[in-house]
């Protein structure tokens, strides 16, 4: 039973990575902080994986595992992430490097996003993945219409970091 889990595990994980890659670079600013939150993600994700009851897709919970982890982080305001072990799980993930060749086009933006609060960030990343406001509400925990407005003032706050 475990090893069915545990491949489960590996599977998912492997398929959904770059989700965790692309959280990691809006909420990080170096190459060292994005692999230690990708680490802590990847904890987090093992950690909870029982309990993922496959009622949203896994790359819905997955967002939702991924943002938490990193906003909570991130609001203790330590800039040293704390990592833990993971079984021995970790080495068997084939961890696939991250290009971020077009990202790196995309510097401003990201530089911009970065200035944001971090339920603002978590909207515009989640936005910039093309989810639907129905997903972005599902994923945040918000109401639908509460997704719409904060979308639009994050939207506001973006065009003014931008273009001041």
């Amino acid at each position: 039973m475990r090893k069915n889990l545990e491949k489960n595990f590996l599977d998912d994980f492997e398929a959904n990575q770059n989700i965790v890659h692309k959280i990691c670079r809006i909420y990080t600013t170096n190459q060292s902080d994005h692999n230690d939150l990708f680490q802590e993600i990847t904890i987090q994700v093992w950690k909870n994986y029982g309990k993922f009851r496959g009622d949203a897709k896994f790359s819905t919970w997955l967002y939702r595992v991924a943002l938490n982890t990193a906003i909570s982080l991130y609001r203790k305001s330590t800039k040293n992430i704390k990592t833990q072990d993971i079984s021995d799980v970790t080495y068997k993930i084939k961890a696939v490097e991250y290009d971020d060749t077009e990202e790196r086009q995309l510097k401003s933006l990201y530089t911009a996003i970065q200035q944001l609060n971090d339920i603002d960030k978590a909207l515009v990343f989640l936005y910039l993945e093309d989810k639907s406001y129905d997903e972005i509400s599902d994923t945040l925990g918000i109401s639908n219409v509460n997704a719409r407005v904060k979308m639009n003032r994050a939207k506001d706050k973006l065009k003014k970091i931008l273009n001041p």
